[in-house]
């Protein structure tokens, strides 16, 4: 196995970087909340690597085994496996310490009504890529999650600083999935997306991220205010 092999891996282990400096903060209480989003990550991540290894077994995506480690479960490689705890539990991080930092900026109205213009922007681009799998079924999940989110109404004040951490979280992310794919880690196989791309990876991405970043944190503070869990003190 040669160095190169743990590319994929030392990319992600770069998102550590976020909850560590996060972290050190004595108001992120962070630690407390990880029984409501170790629940979130299985739910969400369950979802997602039955979508990656079916689109893997379709080639609309592939991984070269030249930049992972090899090691794979249900066709998935590890390091694919790693990305949907690494990537939302980051994501987590940004949210909760936007919560403390900016305590007071809320728009509920505004983000509902962006989320509105999303759904219709999301389920309009699912129609007409539909001939594309990648692209419909990204658009169209998302559109679907987040219709039901904003419908739903229960996650309504926490709509401001869900955007604006998965405005933050896309710095990382951008950076992540284009050094990825102009290392050709990951391969997109351009009849099922929109052949549209930015920073070397199609722009469906930026809609993958919004959906899994929705589900684990929709769900983190579904049960994390319903104290499904017994508190606990260090």
């Amino acid at each position: 196995m040669e160095f190169k092999n743990f590319s994929y891996l030392l990319l992600l282990l770069g998102y550590l970087v976020i909850p560590l400096i996060l972290g050190y903060q004595r108001k992120v209480r962070f630690v407390f909340r990880l029984r409501y989003l170790i629940p979130a990550t299985i739910f969400a991540g369950a979802i997602f690597v039955m979508w990656d290894r079916r689109f893997i077994e379709m080639d609309i995506w592939n991984f070269n085994p030249a930049y992972t480690s090899g090691i794979q479960w249900l066709k998935v490689p590890m390091e694919e496996w790693l990305s949907f705890i690494v990537i939302p539990w980051s994501a987590v991080y940004i949210y909760e310490w936007l919560k403390i930092r900016f305590e007071n900026f809320e728009k509920p109205r505004l983000f509902v009504i962006i989320s509105l213009i999303g759904f219709a922007a999301l389920a309009f681009l699912a129609y007409t890529f539909r001939q594309n799998m990648f692209s419909f079924f990204t658009f169209f999940l998302a559109a679907i999650y987040l219709g039901y989110t904003v419908f739903r109404n229960r996650f309504r004040k926490n709509l401001t600083k869900f955007y604006l951490a998965y405005f933050v979280s896309l710095l990382p992310f951008t950076i992540l999935s284009g050094i990825a794919s102009r290392l050709e880690i990951v391969n997109y196989n351009p009849q099922h997306t929109m052949n549209i791309n930015l920073a070397d990876f199609p722009v469906e991405k930026f809609a993958y991220l919004f959906l899994l970043l929705l589900i684990n944190i929709t769900i983190y503070e579904y049960l994390s205010e319903r104290r499904y869990f017994l508190d606990f003190k260090l």
